[in-house]
């Protein structure tokens, strides 16, 4: 995790770079920029909440309004960010995690990289708490919820970014606007690997063991908007069905992930073009900029990152592409697994306050060696590719529930510390008696 793309939030214009060469060039710049090579020591998580301004109603945990932009800036303070304050320092939290926000006013810690992950969830504990009580000065609430099951999807923040993505996937279905607006994960990020042998087996595995982390850490079953069906993971299911290009690549056929990456990125259509004085200078505060407009960053429809470094964007965009461009283009990927420097693992659920750990564990677990890395891997194995079924039937599939267990039981036996076994012990008993993160049973067995 020794590098951090610029974060999507970003309400500035494109600063001047310098031009790509050829596609080429830029291949071997993502390479370079998303798999940074390293003996693999940190591991760093983020975690999302949604957000109520007030108390709960009656109805639903997450029937109360979205809290409104200017009360969490005055909420969060010198934390907060930049997308919301723009005058902000944008501090780090004592413990070293910052503050971002998600299109519909979902609050995000992203923590910063430690060497144990008994060190970062202790940091994070602790920046989670003071998060909590910043939030309440305000009487806005954080629920512990991966989707949101009483609101309809609603975009609060207004910067020019999300107006491209919504109408970008506003093409494709309903799950775009969803996706964006009424769901929370977990995430974990830890480093690609030492060399390029490493990074494979490391990529590899973070796929493979996928659909069982996904299930095993299932617990959005409804999302207020999605279409009718039965899902363990409706919040997977946005991402599944958003869009293939951008979402789902085929990333367990990879022999080589650091030039393959590299391809993909560069054939991935662009989600959207930064243009100059893109709301940079204008306040965000209200949900607008200062002049009441927001500017079209809307991408040529279909058109690939490599179009516009090829020339064929020239007379719509006005310009080639250079190296922030590039940077930018890769903050808009969304598959299971990103590369950003480091490995961030996208494919886990929001989970109940009291448990969000657990994942963070039996990551750092089932990555900690080599060794065990293959073991994990041939492990999960029979489930590779399953996505669909994870997210659709969760452990209420046999098989799934089954190598769901045996990987969180393999994590327990070598987790860092004994409070970490204990904790994946617990996750791994409860995967087998079929019950989600939240303890209510998953659907009739397969």
């Amino acid at each position: 995790m020794a590098v951090t793309l610029e974060h999507p939030e970003s309400t500035g214009s494109a600063p001047a770079s310098e031009e790509l060469s050829s596609r080429a060039a830029a291949e071997a710049y993502v390479g370079g920029v998303c798999f940074k090579l390293g003996p693999p020591t940190l591991i760093g998580a983020e975690l999302e909440w949604l957000t109520v301004q007030g108390e709960c109603s009656a109805s639903g945990p997450t029937a109360a309004p979205r809290p409104r932009l200017a009360a969490l800036a005055a909420a969060l303070g010198p934390y907060a960010p930049r997308s919301i304050a723009p005058d902000s320092p944008a501090l780090p939290l004592p413990g070293g995690s910052r503050v971002t926000m998600e299109p519909g006013g979902q609050i995000e810690l992203s923590s910063a990289p430690f060497a144990t992950a008994a060190e970062l969830c202790e940091r994070l504990s602790e920046d989670a708490g003071l998060l909590t009580e910043l939030l309440g000065s305000r009487s806005i609430r954080v629920i512990s919820a991966s989707a949101d099951a009483d609101r309809h999807p609603e975009r609060v923040l207004r910067l020019p970014r999300y107006r491209a993505m919504e109408q970008c996937f506003g093409g494709i279905g309903p799950f775009g606007k969803l996706m964006m607006c009424n769901t929370a994960a977990t995430q974990v990020s830890v480093d690609a690997g030492a060399d390029a042998a490493q990074v494979a087996a490391r990529w590899t595995a973070t796929h493979v063991i996928g659909p069982a982390l996904l299930a095993a850490f299932a617990c959005s079953p409804v999302l207020r908007g999605a279409p009718a069906g039965a899902w363990a993971s409706q919040r997977m299911r946005t991402w599944l069905r958003l869009d293939n290009s951008r979402a789902r690549p085929p990333a367990e056929d990879w022999s080589d992930p650091i030039a393959s990456y590299a391809r993909w990125a560069l054939d991935v259509p662009l989600l959207c073009v930064r243009r100059p004085d893109g709301g940079a200078n204008g306040s965000v505060a209200n949900g607008s900029v200062a002049n009441g407009s927001v500017d079209n960053w809307s991408a040529p429809p279909c058109a690939t990152f490599a179009d516009w470094l090829g020339g064929a964007l020239d007379d719509e965009i006005g310009r080639r592409p250079g190296l922030a461009d590039l940077d930018y283009h890769l903050t808009t990927l969304f598959p299971p697994v990103r590369a950003s420097g480091h490995l961030e693992i996208r494919y886990i659920d929001a989970q109940p306050e009291d448990v969000w750990a657990v994942p963070v564990h039996a990551v750092d677990a089932l990555l900690s060696t080599p060794e065990i890395v293959a073991e994990a891997t041939a492990l999960a194995a029979p489930l590779t590719g399953r996505w669909l079924d994870a997210a659709r039937q969760g452990l209420a599939d046999s098989q799934i529930r089954e190598i769901a267990a045996d990987i969180l039981a393999l994590a327990a036996a070598h987790a860092a510390t004994p409070a970490a076994a204990t904790q994946l012990e617990t996750a791994a008993r409860r995967c087998r008696a079929s019950l989600t993160p939240s303890g209510e049973r998953a659907g009739a067995s397969s």
